[in-house]
Formats: structure tokens, C-alpha cells, sequence
């Protein structure tokens, strides 16, 4: 394991607010939440610094990684109301840990990008 911040929260080293596991995915809460709702689900066994790294044969992964958010959403309740999930790639687009995760946004009306 790639000795992220992630590597660590997924080897229990350091606390963090664990909302889904699953044998191939975990959930945290994010610890600068962007929305009342923000949680990072990551990929457990297998360190891809980047989407952009991202291999044919990994792809099952961002599945598995969307399939979780939206199983949260669902038993937390707020899947019909409405969430966002949001993957960035390399440090212009906002990503600070090299360990592929998704953020799941919701429990308010997040707005367009773009919009004016």
C-alpha cells in the first residue's frame, strides 16, 4: 500500500469518521467538507494515484466506487433528494491525495458549475 494519507485511514493508523466498508471500498467523511453531506469512498486494495493512471483492467474500480456512494445515498436517506459525486484529476483540478477516490456532495441544493 502507497503510504498516503489513505493508505493510512484504510490500515486504521490514523482515526477518521469510517460511514461504509465494504470488501473492496471505503467510506470517510471528508475532514474539509464542501457540503453538509461530503464523504470519500476509496478503492482498498489497490493504490492508483490518479484517474488518469487508471488502466482497461481497473475499470471495474470507479464502479465499485460509484455502486458505494450510491448504495450510501440510498440507506442514508438522501438518494432522492438529490447528490453529486465528483472525481478530480492532478492538482488543477483540486486533487491533494494521489489515491484515486471519489466525493460524494449532498444535503443541500448544490447549484451548476458555470453557471452565472
Amino acid at each position: 500500500m502507497t503510504d498516503t494519507i489513505f493508505g493510512k485511514i484504510i490500515r486504521r493508523e490514523i482515526p477518521a469518521s469510517i460511514v461504509y466498508e465494504d470488501d473492496d471500498v471505503l467510506g470517510f467523511k471528508d475532514i474539509a467538507p464542501q457540503a453538509p453531506v461530503h464523504v470519500l469512498f476509496i478503492p482498498k486494495h489497490e493504490v492508483i494515484p490518479t484517474l488518469d493512471d487508471l488502466q482497461p483492467a481497473q475499470a471495474h474500480l470507479i464502479g465499485k466506487l460509484a455502486l458505494a456512494a450510491a448504495a450510501y445515498a440510498r440507506r442514508e436517506g438522501f438518494a432522492q433528494d438529490g447528490y453529486r459525486i465528483v472525481m478530480n484529476c492532478r492538482e488543477n483540478a483540486g486533487q491533494t491525495v494521489f489515491h484515486i477516490h471519489l466525493h460524494l456532495l449532498a444535503g443541500a441544493p448544490l447549484g451548476h458549475f458555470g453557471a452565472p
